[in-house]
């Protein structure tokens, strides 16, 4: 089904971070960051593994998941993580997360929750638009909270000589800032596989019979079903 009714995703439904340990990961976000646990069940289709959602608002979830052998693969600073905020780590990989509060008394308040625990802190630090804390979670996070008090608008924000550095054109760059809309075509056809494009790390045979099904077989699938539990 295609909706024309927004022309871009309207938020975040979940950011799932790999967990090696999961239960200190989840003991940490529980407990140092507040966030209720509302859901873990095996991945689907894959065996031994486990998925974790954390609410952060109604329409907001933190995500872990665990897959076996997951806890076996070595983390490097400056490659599978940064550490800080403003230190390069490998392309494509998660350099930090920042979670939102409503204002700076929230702010204050994760301040002191999250000391309380032990764990340092630094912050915060104003950055014009918000204010934000720093510090460090389970197996090399880097994480931030953060609470906005101005509107981002592209004509203070966005820096010219910046998108000039990355030979962004002035054409190029107006197109960053004002998204052409969506025609709302529907049934776009699944495009020929080109290898110019992202592409998901299937084997090749299993990712090319995976872009040869039919969308109805998707849309057809019955919603996975949790256990029953005993009361």
């Amino acid at each position: 089904m295609t909706s024309t009714a927004n022309q871009h995703p309207v938020g975040v439904h979940h950011i799932a971070y790999m967990a090696g340990d999961m239960k200190k990961q989840l003991e940490f976000f529980t407990q140092v960051l507040g966030f209720p646990l509302v859901a873990i069940f095996e991945m689907h289709g894959v065996e031994g593994a486990s998925h974790a959602f954390l609410r952060m608002s109604d329409d907001s979830l933190f995500s872990l998941v665990h897959v076996p052998g997951g806890d076996k693969i070595p983390t490097t600073m400056g490659v599978t993580h940064a550490g800080r905020g403003e230190i390069p780590c490998a392309p494509g990989v998660a350099q930090h997360i920042a979670f939102r509060v409503p204002d700076e008394a929230a702010l204050y308040a994760m301040r002191d929750r999250v000391r309380s625990h032990g764990v340092p802190i630094v912050g915060p630090i104003d950055h014009g638009f918000c204010k934000s804390l720093y510090f460090a979670g389970p197996e090399n996070m880097t994480l931030e909270i953060a609470t906005q008090y101005r509107v981002l608008d592209a004509a203070t924000w966005v820096d010219p000589e910046i998108l000039a550095g990355l030979d962004v054109s002035k054409e190029e760059a107006a197109a960053m800032v004002n998204p052409a809309p969506y025609s709302g075509t529907p049934n776009v056809a699944q495009p020929a596989y080109d290898p110019a494009k992202p592409h998901l790390d299937y084997p090749k045979e299993q990712y090319a019979k995976m872009l040869a099904t039919p969308d109805s077989i998707y849309e057809g699938l019955p919603p996975y079903e949790p256990p029953a539990r005993q009361a």
